[in-house]
C-alpha cells in the first residue's frame, strides 16, 4: 500500500521503470501491470461519437461535390434544341434567372469558402551525426564509470537496461556527453543544437531547392531546452528568414511534439495562402544527461540519442507533383486533466537537487488508455465502411444491449500500408505490436530506428519513414500512419497519403548508404560484451 500512496512523479529510486525493459509475463492474479491494457476491449462511444464529429465536420465540402456532379451530368445530357427551349424560357422570367444565378454562385462560393487547402509534404530530412559521435554499448558504461557519478548497483542497472533497450552499436551522443570528463554546459548544448538543426535544415533546402527567404512559416519544437534566443531564432538568423516570417517555438511537450507541430503548421496553412511552413524537431542531450542515482531518471540516459528531422510542408497548388505526400487527417489526444497522466513522466530534481526526467511506474497504462482514445478517435476517419460497421455493431451489441459477445477488433492494416511509430523503446513496440496486430514487416521500420539511431524522441518517426522510402516500399497512393505518444500525456496521430513513388535513385536519407544491412534481428537479450550484427 505505501508504494500504491507513493506522490506521482517521484517513483522510487530503487524501482524498474517499465518502459524500456521486456514486459513481464502475465501469472494467476491478471496481467502484469507493465504491460499496456487491451485497450480495444474497452471503447467508450463519445471518442467513437468524436471520430464521427471530425469526419462530418472536416469532410462538409464532399456533400457539395455529389450536387455539383450530378448536375453537371445533367447538363451533359441537353441538346442544343433543350438549351434553345430553356434560353426562351428564361428569357421572359427575370426572377427565375436571378434566382437560379444567386443559387450557383452561393453553392460554388461555399464549396471554395469550406474546402480546406490541402497540405503536401514536400520532402523531409533527417540528421546524421558525424562517425565520431557513435557510442558503443562499451563506450557507454565506460564514460559512465569514469564520472563517478553511479554506485556500483546502478551501473548494473543501466546495463540491463542497455542489454533489453532495443538499442544498436552506432548510436549517437553529442561531444560534450562523450567527453571525458564531460561538459554539460549552455554553449555545449546550443553547439548540439546548431549542429543538429542547421544539418538537417541545409540537407532538406538542397533536396527541395527551395529559398529560405520563401518560408513564411517556421515551427521548431524541443521539448527539454529552451534557451533564449528561441532555437526558432537560432534558425530565423542563421538563414536570415524574412521579417514577417511566423515563427513558433514549441517547449515541454515530450515525444509527441513532432506530430504537434506538424498540426500547428496545417492549421497555420489553412490561412496563409501559397506558403511554405518549416518545421524542426529535435531533443537535446548535452543539458539532460542525468548524472544522479534515481533509477526512474537513469532510463532516460539509456534510450535517448542525438538526432533531429526538418520537414517541408506547403499548401500551393503547385507543388503537388513534386511533393512526397499529401497530409490527410491529424488526430490529438491529450489525458492532461488526470494527475496519473499528468504526472507519469516529469521533469524533477531528485534528493540531491540532480535534475532528470522521472518516469513513472504507471507509465505504460497512461500510454495505453491515451492510445486507446487516439485509435478510437482516429478509426471513423480513416477505417474501410465494412470494418467500421462491424465495430459498431458489435460495439452497439455489448454497451447497449449488454450482449456478452467477443468485441471486435478492426483491422488497422485495412487502413494503412505503412505503421510509423514512435520508437519509445522495446517493450512499448512490443505492446503495441501485440494489441493492433500487426506483422514484424509493419513494426520493423520503428524498431530498426529505435536499433541503429535509439529514441531520438519527436524526430524518431521521420527516421522511420524514411527507412521505408530506403527500403523502396512506398507507392503511390500508400497511406501512412505516424503515432507518437509523450510527456503531459499526450497521444497525437498524423496520417499522409503517397502522391508517388520515392525514386531511390536521388533519394538521400541517413539509411541509403546502410540500408543493405537491414532488417537485423534483434535478440531477447544481448551481452554487454557482444558485437552488434
Amino acid at each position: 500500500m505505501a508504494d500504491q500512496q507513493e506522490q506521482i512523479g517521484r517513483p522510487n529510486p530503487d524501482q524498474t521503470v517499465p518502459v524500456s525493459v521486456e514486459p513481464r509475463s502475465q501469472d494467476s492474479n491478471g496481467p502484469s501491470s507493465h504491460n499496456l491494457p487491451n485497450f480495444l476491449l474497452s471503447v467508450r462511444l463519445k471518442y467513437v461519437k468524436l471520430g464521427y464529429h471530425y469526419l462530418i465536420s472536416n469532410a462538409m465540402f464532399l456533400l457539395l461535390v455529389p450536387l455539383l456532379g450530378i448536375s453537371s451530368a445533367h447538363l451533359s445530357t441537353l441538346t442544343a434544341r433543350d438549351l434553345a427551349q430553356l434560353w426562351d424560357q428564361l428569357r421572359f422570367n427575370l426572377v427565375t434567372v436571378v434566382l437560379c444565378s444567386t443559387l450557383m454562385v452561393f453553392l460554388v462560393t461555399l464549396y471554395f469558402m469550406t474546402r480546406p487547402r490541402k497540405v503536401y509534404l514536400v520532402d523531409f530530412a533527417c540528421y546524421k551525426p558525424d562517425p565520431a559521435r557513435i557510442c558503443t554499448r562499451e563506450t557507454f558504461m565506460e564514460r559512465s564509470e569514469l564520472t563517478t557519478a553511479f554506485t556500483e548497483e546502478n551501473l548494473a542497472f543501466q546495463r540491463r537496461i542497455l542489454e533489453r533497450s532495443g538499442l544498436g552499436q552506432r548510436t549517437y551522443l553529442p561531444e560534450a556527453v562523450l567527453r571525458v570528463p564531460p561538459n554539460p554546459c549552455m554553449e555545449e548544448a546550443r553547439a548540439e543544437a546548431e549542429t543538429v538543426m542547421f544539418g538537417a535544415v541545409d540537407q532538406l533546402l538542397a533536396k527541395t531547392g527551395v529559398k529560405a527567404k520563401d518560408i513564411g512559416i517556421l515551427v521548431v519544437n524541443c521539448s527539454l531546452f529552451n534557451p533564449t534566443p528561441s532555437l526558432s531564432a537560432m534558425i530565423v538568423n542563421h538563414y536570415k528568414l524574412r521579417g514577417n516570417v511566423l515563427s513558433y517555438n514549441l517547449g515541454g511537450m515530450g515525444c509527441s511534439a513532432g506530430l504537434i507541430s506538424i498540426d500547428l503548421a496545417k492549421q497555420l496553412l489553412q490561412v496563409q495562402p501559397n506558403s511554405y511552413a518549416l518545421v524542426v524537431s529535435m531533443e537535446n542531450i548535452t543539458l539532460n544527461w542525468y548524472f544522479g542515482n534515481d533509477r526512474s531518471m537513469l532510463v532516460s540516459n539509456c534510450l535517448f540519442r542525438m538526432g533531429g528531422a526538418a520537414i517541408l510542408l506547403s499548401n500551393r497548388s503547385s507543388d503537388r507533383r513534386r511533393s512526397k505526400y499529401q497530409l490527410i487527417h491529424t488526430v490529438r489526444t491529450h489525458k492532461g486533466s488526470d494527475d496519473k497522466s499528468y504526472g507519469c513522466v516529469f521533469q524533477q530534481e531528485d534528493e540531491k537537487k540532480k535534475v532528470g526526467v522521472s518516469l513513472s511506474k504507471d507509465l505504460m497504462a497512461v500510454a495505453g488508455e491515451a492510445l486507446k482514445t487516439n485509435i478510437t478517435t482516429l478509426g471513423p476517419l480513416v477505417l474501410p465502411m465494412s470494418e467500421q460497421l462491424l465495430f459498431f455493431m458489435t460495439l452497439v451489441a455489448r454497451k447497449v444491449f449488454k450482449m456478452k459477445i467477443r468485441p471486435y477488433i478492426p483491422d488497422f492494416k485495412l487502413a494503412f500500408e505503412h505503421f510509423c511509430i514512435h520508437a519509445g523503446g522495446r517493450a512499448v513496440l512490443d505492446e503495441i505490436e501485440k494489441n493492433l496486430e500487426l506483422t514484424d514487416w509493419h513494426m520493423e521500420p520503428s524498431r530498426m530506428t529505435l536499433y541503429r539511431f535509439g529514441n531520438t524522441s519527436s524526430s524518431s518517426l521521420w527516421y522511420e519513414l524514411a527507412y521505408s522510402e530506403a527500403k523502396g516500399r512506398i507507392r503511390k497512393g500508400d497511406r501512412t500512419w505516424q503515432i507518437a505518444f509523450g510527456s503531459g500525456f499526450k497521444c497525437n496521430s498524423a496520417v499522409w497519403q503517397a502522391l508517388r513513388a520515392v525514386d531511390l535513385a536521388k533519394e538521400k536519407n541517413p539509411w541509403m548508404d546502410e540500408i543493405h544491412e537491414f532488417p537485423i534481428h534483434v535478440p531477447k537479450a544481448v551481452s554487454i560484451g557482444s558485437t552488434a550484427k
